[in-house]
């Protein structure tokens, strides 16, 4: 991101004012960027309208430093996604999704196309990924496409790998300092729980770095995912800070899946054998005995009553992808009273410290 034939970008806004004005007058503006109050046609409002993506064409000239954000306003643009848009509660989250995911790829590509330092360019793919990481989470599977591009969760997940791809590579720059590195990097394990790849990339940073609570606790989970020591994962899962949970989220349905199948296999005889119900949702740290009753439906276990679920052999099923649940417990609950904006734009200690510890 950095070289001598690379421009500074100087454009002072979110988006460009020439943006601002094509769109308006070709009818393209989101309403997440429209002037409140406006009349008939809608007007593009300077401080909620946001750059969008444009893919780069061969041949294509390269944008003018007019039209490039500097770090500082990229910083700023993600900002305002993380506090005016992700939360917003009169659009689906599908919608969200879609514009936040576009949004952030602009941010992406106006940082690739400008000269910029490794340690601004990382502190603002950090919270790029920190955005896209919450958006993600809470996107539904099987949610509509949203207005503004794809909001397809395999979709937002390629852009996260992109994201996470990005930003190590800045780090691998070597220019620091990097002071929320070691959460990242925890964060992209999480995000690719189980993968040897993965973890192999992870075991090759210095050991400093990897003693850190944020990449220690990461290896703990990646370890009992790979273990299939349920008790223990979701222990662990139980105890990660907000962004941590949301990176993981998309692994916890097969977990559960996973640790199911186990107690099937471990308990299930010819005449059926029965558990609490209130076991299972503490074990694999369900919302509650509604959500508990439907994960066993889905995998063919018969219910006596309310509160106890049967093992019989030969009624355990697969069928299809495992049922997402709602993590509520596991990541909704994690914000604490904190807002989005406050977690995406604060600094490694509480985004990976010291409620990570949980290791013995």
């Amino acid at each position: 991101m950095s070289g001598c034939e690379l421009p500074v970008g100087t454009c002072p806004d979110m988006c460009p004012a020439s943006e601002r004005a094509r769109r308006e007058k070709e009818g393209r503006l989101h309403r997440f960027e429209v002037a409140p109050g406006g009349g008939p046609r809608p007007r593009a409002d300077p401080l909620r309208a946001v750059k969008e993506y444009s893919r780069p064409a061969a041949g294509k000239a390269r944008p003018q430093p007019g039209q490039l954000r500097p770090p500082a306003v990229l910083l700023a643009t993600v900002r305002h996604l993380a506090a005016e848009v992700a939360g917003r509660a009169d659009a689906s989250r599908a919608e969200v999704a879609g514009f936040v995911a576009d949004r952030l790829r602009a941010v992406r590509l106006d940082l690739a196309l400008q000269s910029a330092g490794a340690a601004e360019a990382a502190a603002v793919l950090e919270a790029a990924l920190a955005v896209l990481l919450a958006v993600a989470a809470q996107l539904r599977p099987g949610a509509a496409r949203g207005p503004v591009g794809p909001a397809d969760p395999a979709l937002l997940r390629a852009q996260v790998h992109e994201g996470f791809g990005s930003l190590r590579r800045c780090y691998a720059q070597g220019a620091g300092p990097h002071p929320r590195q070691a959460a990242f990097q925890g964060l992209f394990l999480l995000f690719n729980l189980g993968s040897v790849e993965a973890l192999h990339s992870v075991l090759q940073l210095p050991a400093a770095l990897r003693s850190c609570p944020a990449l220690r606790t990461a290896l703990a989970v990646d370890a009992a995912f790979r273990e299939g020591n349920a008790a223990r994962l979701f222990r662990l899962l139980r105890a990660l800070p907000y962004l941590q949970s949301c990176a993981v989220q998309c692994h916890v349905g097969r977990a559960r899946r996973r640790a199911l199948a186990c107690l099937a296999r471990a308990l299930s005889t010819p005449k059926g054998q029965t558990l609490p119900l209130g076991y299972v949702v503490h074990l694999l740290a369900l919302d509650g005995p509604e959500e508990a009753r439907d994960l066993c439906r889905a995998h063919g276990l018969p219910l006596l009553g309310q509160d106890r679920v049967v093992f019989q052999r030969g009624c355990y099923t697969e069928d299809g992808l495992p049922p997402a649940g709602t993590c509520g417990v596991l990541v909704g609950s994690k914000l604490g009273g904190r807002s989005l904006e406050e977690v995406v734009m604060a600094e490694e200690e509480e985004v990976g410290g010291d409620r990570a510890k949980p290791l013995e």
